[in-house]
């Protein structure tokens, strides 16, 4: 049964499902931000990634410790996290390794999931601490899909929007093959010497996903023709990918990564997979980013 935690600070509230500890709900007011999940399109809304980013090739790797067997964005997601810690405007939640984890990642750890809302914005931060006796490696990431049109933009389209970054870059982008691994060989120059760029099915359709490297200043803002929308900040993130599900899908994933899935140019060691963190025995590894609807 599902078990879910709403939070709330002012007009800012955000609900919780133990059920993979995935965000819910982000509501400004009466305003629903956070995709609502549809089979029709994509039945999820915002998982959390761990212990990988995308796919392994062919869902498997070797490691140190033995076969790594792992789908799509990896464990999380798949099992219910306990709550361990609550407050009106905050909740964290806790994953352990168990045998059946095990059997697919074959190391142990603690994964805690915070949530918490303060000065209009929601954080979502991942510690992981390794609680084995060898090495830890691990990619994490968050995967918040939010609804286009957002509250506020009455019958925007989905071209109507736009991604604006902190300042005019140069965004150059891997390509993707139909089995999810990344091709760092042949790069995409997607816009040059300019802040933003104008969101569009086919631009998305085209790439697969859209993975940014290294954004400048590590924040994006998902801004409509009247001005709301959602930004998004990610210290602490070399990777931003943006997708939707389909070609009409009323939605756009932005979604913050410390790692990314296996390119073409990596070995199928587990250890090896750009963007690992490795923590030895005890450490404990924290990474958060920022939601603010606007």
């Amino acid at each position: 049964m599902t078990k879910l935690t709403t939070i709330t600070d002012g007009d800012l509230s955000a609900t919780i499902d133990a059920q993979g500890a995935q965000l819910m709900s982000v509501k400004l007011g009466d305003g629903e931000y956070l995709w609502q999940g549809d089979e029709r399109y994509w039945a999820r809304r915002a998982p959390v990634l761990f212990p990988i980013v995308g796919c392994l090739r062919g869902d498997h790797a070797t490691s140190a410790q033995g076969d790594v067997s792992l789908k799509r964005h990896g464990i999380a997601r798949l099992y219910e996290h306990a709550v361990v810690e609550q407050t009106p405007s905050s909740v964290t939640y806790e994953l352990r390794s168990t045998n059946e984890t095990r059997a697919a990642y074959p190391f142990d750890f603690c994964l805690n999931m915070t949530y918490a809302l303060a000065d209009g914005r929601l954080t979502q931060t991942f510690k992981v601490t390794n609680t084995g006796n060898v090495d830890l490696p691990f990619t994490l990431g968050g995967h918040p899909a939010f609804n286009v049109p957002v509250p506020g933009e009455g019958g925007a389209s989905f071209s109507d929007y736009e991604l604006v970054f902190p300042e005019p870059w140069t965004a150059r982008v891997p390509s993707i093959d139909e089995q999810g691994l990344q091709d760092f060989g042949h790069m995409h120059e997607l816009f040059r010497d300019t802040d933003r760029i104008r969101l569009t099915h086919e631009l998305i359709d085209e790439l697969l996903t859209v993975v940014f490297v290294d954004v400048p200043g590590r924040s994006v803002r998902l801004v409509g023709p009247a001005g709301h929308g959602i930004q998004v900040d990610f210290d602490g993130f070399a990777f931003l990918g943006v997708w939707t599900a389909t070609s009409d899908s009323p939605f756009v994933a932005i979604e913050p990564w410390v790692g990314c899935a296996t390119a073409y140019d990596e070995s199928d060691v587990f250890e090896e997979k750009r963007g690992t963190i490795t923590l030895a025995p005890g450490e404990t590894c924290v990474r958060s980013f920022t939601m603010r609807p606007f």
